[in-house]
């Protein structure tokens, strides 16, 4: 499954990058998020992972985050895996005149074992649930204005 979303963030770049790139801003924008701990390398920079675990339902999910990019105040991508689910994200943020940033998310999910009937039955859900989480980033960012 592949998709791309975009949103326009009422804030400049720089500023979109700071709160975007500061890991003690997870939790103020990402539901559920329980931790977020590096595993490896150097947080934030290529290579570097880290285990992000989210509350879900009565239980928990991890996620595998590796960095695979970093490009800022550009690009910054990523890949995220997670039992049956692997998702290779790009995410490019453009300067709109020095007032707003244009964030365009490139997203490929890939899935095994039981995902792949659930991304058959559910699959608007993984588009839905990645602008729900840009949508809160965006709420979080602009309040911070």
């Amino acid at each position: 499954m592949e998709f791309t979303q975009e949103l326009t963030v009422n804030l400049p770049r720089q500023r979109f990058i700071e709160l975007f790139d500061d890991p003690e801003n997870l939790k103020e924008w990402q539901k559920g998020l329980i931790s977020f701990e590096g595993v490896s390398g150097t947080p934030g920079e290529p290579g570097a992972t880290s285990r992000l675990t989210y509350r879900q339902g009565r239980g928990t999910m991890e996620m595998i985050e590796t960095v695979t990019r970093r490009d800022l105040p550009e690009a910054f991508d990523g890949t995220y895996d997670a039992k049956g689910v692997h998702n290779v994200c790009r995410n490019e943020f453009h300067d709109l005149d020095g007032n707003a940033t244009r964030w365009v998310a490139h997203n490929v999910f890939e899935f095994t074992g039981f995902m792949r009937v659930v991304a058959l039955l559910f699959g608007p859900m993984f588009k839905k649930q990645s602008l729900k989480m840009m949508t809160a980033f965006k709420e979080f960012a602009e309040a911070r204005a």
